[in-house]
């Protein structure tokens, strides 16, 4: 069978396929608000039909969007073929707010369709175009993918290509034709896939050879990543029990905050860490906080995130799949003091660095493309950790994007609920604000407006350690229905309506 009729999915593609059940969904989506300039229609409603020219005109650009997953038969192993039956209408939805359309229904309505897993027997994605919102000057977009397809990076350079920096809306050239390959008959994959693990002696060798070429030390580097392992698996496969994590059911509430992302570099040039220190120890607050309301002794258990790691190199920047690792932290929640609690995570983040701790799971999703796939669940799963909450920040472009002229304005980022985390945080940074995503379940977190509020408060007691960091107003021009109350003077930040 000819090699270009599919693709095989990678072992860290792959694994978010075989994590996925009933109600543990595993497509990242986000929430954005454009202004509507050239979409408004004449009864103030969204051009649909603009919107799918210009996802059309760039469909060629982006191959994955055409192609459907196809299962090995007798292994836990997908490959990518293209769908001959693609049809752009089940992918682009067109959808409207009730009045008055606020941020809360907008809420609401993002969290319904976040809970709705996609069909797998289509191009794993889709996207819908809201309008209806207060105010009647923006629309809405929601979208969603599979995380076998993108991580966070290709996810931001996925939004650049359907995304332009210029405001002037593009002309639709005709897109070329879509001749969709021919997809191997069952026993042809069966056959690839015994000769591929036939072959995995060489292969490994072939690799192992790369990797003492590009080395300066191999010594070191193996002893470098077996320390990474074993540190990882040292610290056991479950977590502590806590109000924010029990077993996910099928519903979901999405909720959002942001700030400006100079303030929050201003407490991070005068307290002396990072942006990562920051958020976290933002996170580090609220949950002790929540921790207390619910009536838990911060200090009678441990707290770990996981905090996604980028290993994508410069050649990669544009691709789809995921080059992801990740660091497990322990959160300084027993400390009630927001400058020990920031020195400890600066301490322990720089340690992590320095130690490359990040290459414990990206060794393990190494090796786990050389291990029969019925072992890629184990290896999946001990590479998550054992973590009661996500934390994922992506940094994305500082200035603004337009969509065939409509500039978008916010874009709020939700990262799926792993088995046992009844909330997962995502961060996104676009054009001078910091957008933060709220993903719950309602039925192991019911008051996650009440952990929102205590976010807020905690990056308030932060900023008051940075007095002269300067506050400055959201930036402009925001939709009326996602519009948040302006930060009060001394650093405490903005948040939109909480969803109800």
């Amino acid at each position: 069978m000819p090699s270009y009729a599919y693709d095989r999915l990678s072992a860290q593609d792959n694994s978010f396929l075989l994590w996925e059940t009933p109600y543990v969904h595993m497509h990242v989506s986000s929430t954005m608000v454009f202004e509507a300039g050239p979409f408004r229609t004449a009864d103030g409603g969204a051009d649909i039909e603009r919107y799918k020219r210009a996802t059309e005109a760039i469909l060629h650009r982006v191959p994955r969007y055409r192609q459907k997953l196809h299962w090995i038969p007798g292994f836990q192993h997908a490959v990518w073929v293209d769908d001959p039956r693609f049809n752009l209408d089940f992918h682009v939805r067109h959808t409207a707010l009730p009045k008055p359309g606020t941020a809360a229904q907008l809420k609401r309505l993002s969290a319904r369709i976040m809970a709705q897993p996609l069909d797998r027997r289509r191009p794993l994605w889709e996207n819908w175009v809201v309008e209806g919102l207060e105010g009647g000057d923006h629309f809405a977009l929601i979208t969603k993918i599979h995380h076998c397809m993108i991580d966070g990076a290709s996810g931001m350079d996925l939004s650049q290509i359907l995304m332009s920096p210029s405001p002037e809306p593009a002309d639709f050239e005709p897109p070329p034709p879509f001749i969709p390959k021919p997809a191997p008959t069952r026993a042809e994959l069966v056959r690839s896939e015994v000769g591929r693990m036939l072959g995995t002696p060489f292969r490994a060798l072939r690799d192992f050879q790369r990797f003492t070429e590009e080395s300066d030390d191999v010594r070191e580097e193996l002893r470098t990543r077996l320390r990474a392992i074993v540190k990882m698996l040292g610290m056991g496969m479950s977590a502590d029990a806590t109000p924010l994590n029990g077993t996910v059911g099928p519903h979901r509430r999405f909720d959002w905050w942001r700030v400006p992302l100079a303030d929050m570099k201003a407490i991070r040039h005068t307290l002396g860490c990072t942006i990562n220190d920051v958020v976290l120890t933002i996170v580090t607050g609220a949950v002790r906080e929540y921790l207390l309301l619910r009536g838990v002794d911060p200090g009678s258990l441990t707290f770990r995130v996981s905090a996604p790691v980028s290993v994508r190199n410069a050649e990669e920047r544009g691709k789809l799949g995921n080059r992801v690792s990740s660091w497990v932290i322990e959160l300084p929640i027993s400390e009630p003091d927001p400058r020990a609690q920031l020195e400890a995570l600066h301490t322990e983040t720089a340690r992590l660095k320095e130690e490359r701790t990040a290459l414990g799971v990206e060794t393990i999703m190494k090796m786990a493309d050389f291990t029969p796939s019925t072992l890629l669940t184990l290896g999946a799963r001990s590479a998550s950790g054992p973590i009661n909450t996500i934390v994922t920040n992506v940094p994305g472009p500082q200035f603004p994007l337009y969509l065939q002229g409509a500039k978008l304005l916010e874009i709020y980022p939700q990262v799926p609920l792993l088995g046992g985390l009844g909330l997962g945080i995502a961060l996104a940074s676009y054009d001078g604000t910091v957008h933060w995503g709220f993903n719950a379940d309602p039925d192991v977190v019911p008051d996650a407006d009440v952990f929102v509020e205590q976010i807020r408060a905690a990056y308030a007691r932060l900023a008051r350690l940075a007095p002269d960091a300067p506050t400055k107003p959201a930036p402009s021009g925001r939709s009326k229905a996602a519009r948040p109350a302006r930060a009060a003077k001394g650093g405490n930040g903005s948040a939109a309506t909480a969803a109800t």
